[in-house]
């Protein structure tokens, strides 16, 4: 399996093979989630989750995973922690370090905050998103239920729709299905969109209907509130008549496209509520279900090559 990064801190420096590494074996946690086998993986590791940020599906997931994995897991609260006592990031690393976790899962609100981190610390460390960054776990997640859906991850048309600008999740998204040879589509109103977005190698519409003419797949994304600062939209009811998937709307794509959102949903903002719920085109549910498989597989991966660098730094002493 090729898979040899230290840290999973973003989708860019990937190569597909070790995209297609993740994806494999998340498949096969997917398959067999509960397995007493898989207890045995991470035995005797330590698993941390820092989040400086609100979640609750990322968070649980991870949680879930490491336990299933047979982790040690700890989950910091950070609202209560030393940072709100005007503690830096770094010496919080450094304090963390010296409890020698193996695998730490950070959330944080500041673009590169999270790489910072695995610069200081001996531990694996996976990017549970950064900002506007990367949230390179949810990717990974979208492209196994993809897979799964479509039966292939490649040559597809898809359609990411909503606020682009704010969102780590479209831009990690972005970064993976472009590696995968597929052809993505941007959809939303001007004052979403990036600047420099037609250098992302994209097709970019402001109109729902031509944006979705003939897709695969209809990717809904939330709108990043907490990080508008100003008049982005209109109104909800406004942005809805327009970029909120409806039935209607959803006619434009294939007969067969399916619909996804990475969570959590706004409903009646952008997308209507039956849609979500339509278990013949909806896979959100499924979302949810691969984000466990891909962070086991993800943490089970990062364990195995943290294992490997230690027997090697162990053989390199005795040598010595």
């Amino acid at each position: 399996m090729t898979f040899r990064a230290p840290h999973l801190l973003g989708i860019e420096p990937l190569h597909p093979t070790e995209i297609t590494t993740v994806l494999d074996l998340a498949d096969q946690y997917a398959n067999d989630p509960g397995s007493p086998r898989h207890r045995e993986v991470l035995a005797g590791m330590t698993q941390i989750n820092m989040f400086f940020e609100n979640s609750t599906r990322t968070q649980a997931s991870f949680e879930l995973a490491g336990k299933r994995l047979g982790a040690d897991v700890m989950n910091m609260a950070m609202q209560a922690s030393s940072v709100k006592k005007g503690e830096t990031l770094i010496d919080t690393a450094l304090t963390l370090n010296a409890m020698h976790p193996d695998l730490l899962v950070v959330r944080h609100p500041h673009s590169g905050a999270v790489d910072l981190l695995s610069q200081k610390v001996n531990a694996a460390v996976l990017n549970a998103g950064d900002g506007k960054h990367e949230h390179p776990t949810q990717a990974l997640l979208d492209a196994l239920t993809i897979r799964r859906a479509k039966g292939r991850l490649h040559r597809l048309s898809i359609a990411i729709c909503g606020d682009i600008s704010h969102s780590r999740v479209a831009r990690s998204n972005i970064m993976l299905l472009g590696k995968m040879e597929n052809r993505i589509r941007l959809i939303g109103p001007p004052t979403l969109m990036p600047s420099g977005v037609a250098e992302f190698g994209c097709e970019v519409f402001d109109n729902m209907e031509e944006g979705l003419q003939d897709v695969d797949v209809v990717m809904m994304l939330r709108l990043q509130k907490e990080r508008m600062d100003g008049g982005f939209i209109p109104s909800e009811r406004e942005y809805y008549h327009r970029y909120g998937l409806d039935a209607e709307k959803l006619k434009h794509a294939k007969p067969d496209a399916i619909v996804m959102h990475p969570g959590p949903m706004n409903r009646g903002v952008e997308i209507d509520g039956t849609i979500a719920d339509d278990i013949n085109r909806s896979v959100i549910q499924t979302q949810v279900e691969m984000g466990v498989a891909v962070r086991m597989a993800a943490m089970d991966l990062l364990a195995r090559n943290l294992r490997a660098r230690r027997w090697e730094a162990i053989d390199g002493g005795v040598m010595a």
